[in-house]
């Protein structure tokens, strides 16, 4: 868990419901990272309506098809037949886009860094250093967001 993340998420009250566009644009932002992690054609459709809601380019209903769309395509993943747990990444990396869509951003943060970190190798999830980089970009990225969703509490 990024510690650090969830602290600056508690201060920005992100749970709060104004919030809810800065929600989005983070996790959307977590979920673009393991954008290449996606084998389902449904999650990089759903991904890129997230996309659209965010840029205000799509409405809430296309962003609740989505989101309904995609937390079935999570939930019924194939998972992984190999040894490389490659697939494993890309299960994380949808189940990143579900939460987004969502609007779960900080469960949608840790997804994507699993999945981020799962991609090196299986091998490295058991190591909590891998996910220093990633927990860093997270916390980074927050931070920059978070002003301009502040200032305008709309959207």
């Amino acid at each position: 868990m990024n510690e650090e993340l969830s602290r600056l998420a508690t201060a920005l009250h992100m749970n709060e419901p104004q919030c809810e566009p800065l929600r989005l644009a983070f996790g959307l932002a977590c979920a673009q990272r393991t954008e290449h992690l996606l084998e389902s054609p449904e999650a990089i459709r759903c991904l890129a309506v997230l996309r659209s809601f965010v840029e205000g380019t799509s409405d809430r209903p296309a962003l609740a098809q989505a989101a309904q769309e995609i937390a079935e395509v999570a939930n019924s993943h194939r998972g992984s037949n190999s040894i490389d747990g490659s697939a494993h990444a890309a299960v994380s990396a949808t189940y990143a886009v579900a939460n987004a869509l969502a609007g779960r951003a900080l469960d949608a943060a840790g997804y994507a860094a699993y999945a981020a970190v799962y991609g090196y190798g299986g091998y490295a999830v058991t190591d909590p250093s891998a996910f220093e980089g990633e927990f860093a970009w997270q916390v980074e990225k927050l931070r920059e967001l978070a002003p301009a969703f502040m200032a305008h509490p709309g959207g």
